[in-house]
């Protein structure tokens, strides 16, 4: 069968409608791959482009080809086991499959096709199903936010917003408005003084002859002097600013860095506000995130600090909630603000400290939040600060708790806590 292969080289952006439709039609299995890929890397490796290996049998597309087919009887010389209408399993091995661990000098296949997914494409494919959950706007927001909006044409402006058609289409109006009288006149005049030139054989002494040429020069002159533009035509985009809408949305990111959290915890939980602090800023247009780190005192802190800061302390893990608490009556208004949090602890906290907690976040905390997240990284059960959030777990839709153990665990949870709704209704 003929097989036709265009191996021209393409032009800057010339295979981009190619590619789209590549990734469309093979969706399923980028997407599947993706998901293998993001297993073997870290997650400060996550906003990076991606090889991705898909199997031929995959994207293998049909074709007709010439084979044996139908039935066949055939007499084999020196046969003494078989008579008509027996049937014999089918010879094992073949075309392109080796026998064993020997090497072999015949058959022949094709390895799994790459793909080179740039950064876009390959976080697209990863936060598709992601979403912050409970995401309403509350109401509309009350910052000025503006867009600017095409609002017609005015008559004064910059060089740069020249609308260079709406202008010379205003020239063309008026050169012709401003002609055809004149033209009309030339063209009546033209016709006199060419029926003159015919009925008068001497014409050139005739005075209407000089008239009439008189005339023609100034009408020709009066044409003329109507300029191509002018400043009258020109015309400029308007932009004006309308109020855009927005929807606010605020995430507290809450760690525990006190001593009972080994190096292997602090390094699952900064991993996890990594991978949560890209999701947010890629996903939604205006958000902000407040970092808080505590011991046995809570700290609103910046992004380098929060991360990469090695104080540490005790365990009283309701400073941080109630410090939380305090920023938001202090700079989110309820009414305004969509409030979500993440909490990464070890589980361990300071004796009653845990009632505390538990009390805060479900008589004053949780009312007020669209979401609330947390995260224990331990390899046991049943810790302290775990059993009595495990109280307000039944009575509170939107709080929700996971367990991690290990790096290998940081995917899995993120992606439950953080999957869309319509998946979490299936």
């Amino acid at each position: 069968m003929t097989q036709i292969i265009d191996r021209r080289l393409n032009g800057k952006n010339k295979s981009a409608v190619n590619r789209q439709r590549f990734i469309g039609r093979y969706r399923a299995q980028i997407k599947k791959a993706v998901a293998e890929a993001v297993g073997e890397r870290s997650i400060m490796d996550i906003d990076k482009g991606e090889k991705l290996n898909i199997p031929t049998k995959d994207i293998s597309e049909p074709h007709f080809k010439h084979g044996p087919g139908g039935r066949r009887e055939i007499v084999q010389p020196g046969n003494k086991e078989f008579v008509v209408g027996d049937s014999f399993p089918r010879q094992q091995g073949g075309a392109g499959k080796g026998s064993g661990s020997k090497a072999s000098n015949s058959g022949e296949g094709m390895d799994g096709f790459t793909f080179q997914l740039s950064r876009k494409e390959f976080l697209e494919f990863f936060f598709e199903d992601l979403e912050l959950p409970n995401l309403v706007k509350t109401q509309l927001s009350q910052t000025n936010h503006f867009k600017w909006v095409r609002a017609g044409y005015k008559k004064d402006g910059v060089p740069t917003n020249i609308n260079v058609r709406r202008s010379l289409g205003n020239a063309l109006a008026r050169r012709i408005a401003l002609r055809t009288p004149s033209q009309k006149e030339l063209q009546e005049a033209e016709a006199e003084l060419e029926k003159l030139k015919k009925t008068d054989a001497d014409h050139k002494n005739n005075p209407r002859y000089f008239e009439l040429k008189k005339n023609i020069q100034a009408l020709e002159k009066r044409i003329k002097r109507v300029p191509f533009i002018d400043e009258f035509d020109l015309r400029y985009n308007n932009r004006v600013k309308h109020p855009k809408p927005v929807t606010q949305a605020v995430m507290f990111c809450l760690m525990d860095v006190s001593g009972s959290m080994s190096q292997q915890r602090k390094d699952i939980a900064k991993r996890f506000y990594i991978l949560l602090y890209l999701f947010l800023t890629r996903n939604y247009e205006h958000i902000d995130v407040v970092f808080i780190r505590h011991h046995t005192t809570a700290k609103e802190v910046d992004e380098e600090e929060f991360f990469y800061s090695r104080e540490s302390g005790g365990t009283v893990v309701s400073s941080a909630i109630e410090l939380m608490h305090k920023i938001i009556k202090e700079r989110y208004p309820v009414n305004d603000w969509n409030i979500y949090a993440a909490q990464a602890s070890d589980g361990d906290n300071w004796d009653d400290d845990s009632d505390t907690c538990r009390d805060l976040l479900n008589n004053e905390v949780l009312s007020q939040l669209q979401y609330y997240a947390y995260i224990e990284i331990s390899e046991t059960e049943n810790k302290r600060l775990w059993q009595e959030y495990e109280k307000i777990l039944p009575v509170n839709e939107n709080f929700a708790m996971r367990r991690i153990a290990s790096v290998a665990d940081i995917y899995p949870v993120f992606r439950e806590l953080f999957k869309k709704r319509s998946e979490t209704n299936d």
